[in-house]
Order: C-alpha cells, then sequence, then structure tokens
C-alpha cells in the first residue's frame, strides 16, 4: 500500500466534505428564501445535502460491482449518525428535541429501518423494493415541505432585495452543482482507496464500508450538527441525523437498488447483526428522546461508548480475534440488558413527572 493511496483517500474525504459544505450552504439559502423552517431544514435539506456523500459513494459502489461497500456504507452510516454525532454533539451542548421529531420523525426511521431489514430477508433489495424506498423518499419530503412552509426569513430576504433576487438563486445554484462535482469526484477517489486498503490488510469490503467509509461520508453530518449545536441551532443539529438515516434508506439504498439491474445483494451479517445494530440504535432514540425532549451530556457518553463497542467488535471480528466470543458475551448479557434496564427506568420516572 503506497503513498498513493493514502493521498487518496484523504483528498476524497476533503472533497467529500467541502463539497457537501457547498452545497448545503447553497440549498439552505434558497430554502429558507422559500420560508421554510429550521427544523423542516435540517430534516430536509441539511440532512439531504450531508447525505449527498453516502448517495455518491454507495451508487457508483454498486456500479463497480462493490455492493458490500454500497450497504456497509448505509448502515454504518446510520449507526455513526446517531451514535457518535449526537454524542459529541450532545456533549458540546445538551440538545433539545423538537415534538415533532418524537412523534413523527424518530418513528419514521424506525419504520423505514424496519422496511430495509423487510426487504433483505431474501438477502436482496430488489429493483421494485428500490422503487417503492425512493417513493417513499419523495412522499415523505413533501409532506415535510407542506407541513413546515413559515414566512420568508427576514435577513435572507433583505439580502435578495439587495442584491437581486435572481443573482441571489444564481449563486447558489451555482454553489449546488459545484458541490454535487465535487462529491462525485471525491466518492471515486475515497471507494477506490478504500477498497485497495481493505485488500491489503485483509479486512472485508463490507467492514471497510461499515467504518472507514461510513465515517468519512458522515463528516459532513458530524461537522454540521456540531457547529449547529454550537449556534444553538439544535433543531437543525438533532434533524440533519434523524433526517439523514430516514433519507438514507429511503433515497440512497433505493436509487442505488432501482439502478441495478439485478438489485443490492445483502450480505448474511447485515441482516443478522449490523442492520439489528442499526435497528436498535433507532429505537433507542425514543426513550433517550421522549425523557424531558433533551438529549443530556450523560445520555451522548452512552451513545458515544456504543459505538466504540460496536467498532471494536467489528474489528475482533474481522480479525478472528481469540477475544471475540468473551467480548460478545459480556456485551450481550450484561451490557446491552443493563442499558435497557436504565432506559426503561429513566422513561419510567419521566412518565410519572410528567402525570404528576
Amino acid at each position: 500500500m503506497n503513498g498513493w493511496v493514502i493521498g487518496s483517500l484523504v483528498l476524497g474525504l476533503t472533497l467529500l466534505v467541502v463539497g457537501a459544505e457547498l452545497l448545503v450552504r447553497g440549498a439552505s439559502r434558497l430554502a429558507a428564501l422559500l420560508g421554510i423552517s429550521p427544523l423542516i431544514i435540517g430534516l430536509t435539506v441539511v440532512a439531504y445535502g450531508t447525505s449527498a456523500p453516502e448517495m455518491a459513494v454507495s451508487i457508483l459502489s454498486n456500479l463497480n460491482g462493490q455492493v458490500d461497500i454500497a450497504i456497509g456504507n448505509v448502515v454504518g452510516s446510520n449507526i455513526f449518525n446517531v451514535l457518535c454525532i449526537l454524542g459529541l454533539s450532545s456533549l458540546v451542548a445538551p440538545l433539545v428535541v423538537s415534538r415533532q421529531l418524537i412523534r413523527l420523525d424518530v418513528p419514521i426511521m424506525i419504520g423505514v429501518s424496519c422496511l430495509m431489514l423487510l426487504f433483505s430477508i431474501d438477502g436482496t433489495i430488489g429493483r421494485g423494493d428500490g422503487v417503492v424506498l425512493f417513493v417513499g423518499a419523495i412522499a415523505y419530503t413533501l409532506f415535510l415541505i407542506r407541513q413546515g412552509r413559515e414566512e420568508d426569513v427576514p435577513g435572507l430576504a433583505d439580502l435578495a432585495e439587495h442584491e437581486g433576487r435572481s443573482r441571489v438563486w444564481v449563486k447558489n445554484l451555482a454553489l449546488i452543482v459545484l458541490g454535487v462535482a465535487m462529491l462525485v469526484l471525491g466518492s471515486r477517489f475515497l471507494v477506490d482507496s478504500a477498497t485497495t486498503i481493505a485488500r491489503a490488510i485483509g479486512v472485508s469490503e463490507l467492514v471497510i464500508g461499515l467504518t472507514i467509509v461510513a465515517t468519512g461520508t458522515s463528516l459532513p453530518e458530524l461537522a454540521t450538527s456540531i457547529v449547529a449545536s454550537f449556534k444553538g441551532e439544535r433543531d437543525i443539529a438533532v434533524g440533519n441525523v434523524v433526517g439523514s438515516n430516514i433519507f438514507n434508506i429511503l433515497a440512497v439504498l433505493g436509487v442505488a437498488s432501482a439502478v441495478s439491474p439485478q438489485g443490492l445483494a445483502v450480505a448474511d451479517s447485515v441482516t443478522r447483526f449490523d442492520g439489528l445494530v442499526m435497528l436498535a440504535v433507532a429505537i433507542a432514540c425514543l426513550p433517550i428522546f421522549f425523557t424531558g425532549s433533551i438529549i443530556a451530556r450523560w445520555e451522548g457518553l452512552v451513545f458515544l461508548g456504543y459505538y466504540v463497542a460496536y467498532t471494536v467488535y467489528l474489528i475482533l471480528d474481522s480479525t478472528n480475534h481469540s477475544m471475540l466470543p468473551m467480548y460478545s458475551t459480556i456485551m450481550f448479557f450484561f451490557v446491552m440488558p443493563l442499558t435497557v434496564v436504565t432506559l426503561a427506568t429513566v422513561t419510567w420516572q419521566e412518565l410519572r413527572t410528567s402525570r404528576r
């Protein structure tokens, strides 16, 4: 493995991050000019923009025959988004969670995760499944836009009047086009270098997709949510993650499987373990979001701890390490039950408090 491969990996990640930033900046300003609320911007424009790397990587990987990277990228990104991004963002500042997220969007995230596993039972997400997923993405987006229309944001409206509305539109459309171009180019560098690394160190493409590629394509979400948390835009910080996860399954997997004549082949480990972890992470959001409608710092630490534990498991499993059986026993029979009991207790106490 030479320096060119490492340089290609870094270049790919850099292009993805910068391209996503340009895409989000242009799209967010245009959406705000149309009068869409911050939460809806987070759930749609920002979430979809920061998920563009996943879209580019998954489609390119699928077309190149690297299906494990395409699937692993989506599943790994969804796990990373909740456990790592929300964990780090809540450490910056406790995140207040909108009631809409609790009542609507998180249940939808859980539902589409179940749907993905259901479509994967036969070992393939077929073209018909992909069309169903993509239609779901369109319906969800239209519903959110219809629900969240508000008056124009004054600052941007004034800017449009000062610079000329047509000039503002052209400027931000140019940012969107440039961002998409950088995402496509960056995804090619990232997929090619990640595949070379996987073959060189003897790690499967699925594990590379679940870790290196998933983390790389989630860097825009990470940067966006942390910056939003610093600026007090907590609706965007949380909405970005939830919206990205929904988009990853409905649109990214939908398009990737629809454009492939054979659909997407799903590895057994995805349906037996990684996909179930993704579903469990989505379900875990409900009690944590529900307790006081806030993600506290200690809950963020729990999320981060589980991401580290999940990554360690992947490494031990991919290398057939002798510690894997003992590690799995500790996780499945001690750590996970303890977490479930803790979350159930906190939720029950919250329910009792809310009824008083």
